[in-house]
């Protein structure tokens, strides 16, 4: 396990949906995770996110997922910039979404332009 809790959640959910489950557990989290994971759920990716009472497990139920991985090292980007990355990062145009980190908190990279708002690249979903 790495220092980056974003990563090492998106690497286990990636890992579980490759070996076939449909939930899974992650024990180290973050809110900026939550907030990623929140994200995803809104576009289908993730069916259900559950924080346990005693706040020390997270559990995932993953939905429509291809495939998901946290975007290293942290390019930051400009409004006019993002469409390069959304080249190498989404498999098609309109297929996907990568979210970022602004100023005013997480968006996809669908809101950059009617926000006017450059950031951070943390993952992307497919």
């Amino acid at each position: 396990m790495s220092q980056d809790v974003v990563a090492d959640g998106l690497n286990m959910i990636k890992n579980a949906k490759k070996a076939g489950k449909e939930e899974l557990e992650i024990s180290r989290y973050s809110k900026l995770l939550i907030k990623v994971l929140e994200i995803a759920k809104k576009y289908g990716y993730i069916k259900e996110i559950f924080v346990d009472k005693e706040g020390r497990k997270l559990k995932v139920k993953i939905g429509n997922l291809n495939d998901c991985n946290a975007i290293k090292p942290r390019f930051y980007v400009k409004v006019d910039e993002v469409e390069k990355y959304l080249r190498r990062y989404l498999p098609a145009r309109d297929f996907g979404i990568v979210i970022i980190s602004t100023s005013k908190g997480l968006i996809t990279h669908k809101e950059v332009p009617e926000k006017n708002l450059g950031g951070s690249l943390i993952a992307y979903f497919y």
